[in-house]
């Protein structure tokens, strides 16, 4: 172990943890962990990491929150075991000492961690159920680094080389490749969601503990019960998520995803007889807003923060395509994507400097109900706009779900990836595509299965911790308590789309209990900045700049003179759109991390 990476790996980390440092070097200093601490829960210094039991034979590293650590730490200490302090962190340890393994199962939440056990020589690997919070590693000479974010990462890998196929993936669909275990450095890998993995004697052993169709229930036979119960779910996900010792708030955009959340907030808060650490201070909603953009929807969040009796920190984002930003996000960002997601940096940032450390957000309903509904499709595609969301990008990325589609447009000269010609590039291996799902699922449930687990949510749960934790800002999720994914996936097509409209299951069940306008709004705008009119101004002028830039990687994968011709037409033109945006976008992000 050289000491001197634990400290490159600190200083690359910082962002996520500006509220503490600590080291650990075991004895025959083989093993080193560092950590950089964002604290949430007991910010004493008794919630200090790496963290070490008792006798000092295990010592963890941890990143997220088990949400339903009192309820964990009250069954532990009926088995002998005793607490020095209040934080989740020192739970998990005595749940690795009392249950090993089997803890995962144990908890609700979101985490990758790290435990070494001094008596074995052992280090344990884990992440949470859905991927929540990222875990990447890099192995070579029995040695073996791992951290939360690559670019951190990478200070400590003595070369570098692109994963070239895996990079023409993420050009041809950039919501391919991260349920996957490769990034775009041969060098990096990501420990897929629900893993776990052991190093022992200079080897890495993979394994998967969590698989969504294991856990299927048998819900409820009638509508009204089966909304009930998807109510209590829901209510006892935030409770559990409210628990906080710093102030905590929601991004809330006026759709029905965070308006829902934040409304069930203030009945949480409500209830009389409430546990330990549920319903501090939680009264902020934070407002992206567009004046004069079709995407606004500060009416409707407003509405929504009225009916929950919260603060709104309404933040004008129109004016947000400064150069000087650009490399600042996507160094935070640090991979491949179709937009530039200025909106979602500055929210998160304007979060940390009000003082809300924690956001309750919506992420993962659309992927779990089916949040999009194509005109005259119904059912039949209701879904395929996903990801148009996830993207912002309206009918953009349709282009890439097969690939007849893809090879229309390199027909056309719109693909400028050298080796790709009209055949899509090889689509990686993903642990979730080979799960044998239910044989009387339908096509609808079969494609949410597929979004929430493999392509669309895997990418937007990448991006959301990067772009909150660069803020030191922690997202926690509702929607994907691993009791209400297992229950909403075991429900009928007809569950989730009636005439009500999308996620009807949700709707029904918030009755009454959010604004109507609301919960019956079929309109669905994404949490976007508005790409095209910034590349039709100043931000395709920096593309163009960007691209006229030789480098050899990129020149040897891309027909850089044929995509900086397009660009520049469409600059001159003026004819940047959603779906122009989308499929070039990629290319530009590419360019821009060679050089860093």
């Amino acid at each position: 172990m050289r000491r001197e990476d634990l400290t490159v790996l600190a200083r690359g980390l910082a962002h996520r943890g500006p509220d503490g440092e600590g080291f650990w070097v075991s004895a025959d200093e083989r093993v080193g962990l560092v950590h950089r601490r964002l604290a949430i829960l007991d910010t004493s210094e008794a919630g200090h990491q790496p963290m070490l039991s008792a006798d000092r034979t295990t010592t963890i590293v941890y990143n997220g929150e088990i949400f339903n650590f009192l309820e964990l730490r009250d069954e532990l200490v009926k088995r002998g075991h005793t607490f020095r302090g209040d934080s989740d962190t020192e739970v998990v340890l005595a749940a690795w000492r009392e249950w090993r393994e089997d803890m995962l199962p144990r908890f609700n939440g979101m985490w990758a961690l790290a435990i070494h056990d001094s008596t074995t020589g052992e280090l344990f690997l884990a992440r949470d159920r859905f991927g929540i919070k990222p875990l990447l590693y890099t192995t070579g000479d029995r040695r073996m680094a791992f951290a939360s974010e690559q670019r951190a990462l990478l200070q400590v890998v003595t070369e570098r080389h692109l994963d070239a196929p895996v990079v023409e993936r993420l050009l041809f669909d950039p919501f391919a490749v991260e349920g996957s275990s490769r990034t775009i450095h041969k060098e990096v890998h990501r420990l897929p969601a629900g893993h776990s993995a052991l190093w022992r004697n200079g080897r890495l052993s993979v394994r998967r503990w969590w698989r969504t169709t294991d856990h299927l229930v048998e819900p409820p036979r009638t509508a009204r019960a089966q909304a009930d119960r998807f109510h209590e779910l829901f209510t006892d996900s935030i409770r559990l998520r409210m628990r906080s010792d710093v102030t905590i708030g929601t991004c809330l955009s006026g759709g029905f995803d965070s308006s829902a959340i934040v409304c069930e907030m203030k009945e949480v808060a409500r209830q009389e007889g409430q546990r330990r650490r549920e319903a501090g201070d939680w009264r902020h909603a934070f407002i992206a807003s567009f004046p004069g953009r079709a995407h606004d929807e500060t009416p409707q969040a407003l509405e929504a923060a009225r009916h929950a009796g919260v603060t709104p920190h309404v933040i004008d984002l129109s004016q947000t395509e400064d150069p000087s930003m650009i490399d600042c996000i996507l160094r935070d960002l640090d991979d491949i994507y179709i937009s530039l997601p200025a909106a979602p940096w500055q929210i998160y940032r304007r979060l940390r400097e009000r003082g809300t450390l924690v956001s309750l957000d919506g992420h993962g309903a659309d992927e779990l109900m089916g949040g999009y509904r194509q005109g005259g499709e119904g059912v039949g595609f209701a879904v395929r706009n996903a990801l148009a969301r996830a993207a912002g990008a309206s009918k953009a990325a349709s282009h890439r779900l097969d690939d007849a589609k893809l090879a229309w447009l390199s027909a056309r000269g719109l693909s400028f990836l050298r080796r790709s010609s009209i055949r899509a590039p090889r689509a990686l291996e993903i642990p979730a595509e080979l799960d044998a799902l239910p044989a009387e699922w339908g096509m609808f449930n079969r494609r949410l299965y597929r979004m929430f687990h493999s392509t669309v949510l895997p990418t937007i749960l990448r991006n959301f911790d990067r772009l909150s934790m660069a803020h030191g800002v922690e997202v926690r999720m509702p929607f994907m308590d691993w009791r209400l994914v297992c229950y909403v996936m075991s429900l009928p097509d007809a569950a989730k789309i009636d005439p009500i409209g999308s996620k009807a299951i949700a709707r029904h069940a918030m009755q009454g209990r959010m604004p109507e306008s609301i919960r019956v709004s079929q309109r669905k705008v994404g949490f976007n900045s508005p790409m095209p009119e910034w590349l039709n101004g100043s931000l395709g002028q920096w593309m163009s700049a960007l691209l006229a830039k030789p480098h050899p990687q990129f020149d040897d994968m891309v027909d850089r003179g044929a995509l900086l011709r397009r660009v520049n037409s469409l600059n001159g033109n003026r004819a940047w759109n959603w779906e122009r945006a989308s499929r070039l976008w990629p290319y530009a992000n590419l360019r821009w991390l060679l050089d860093q």
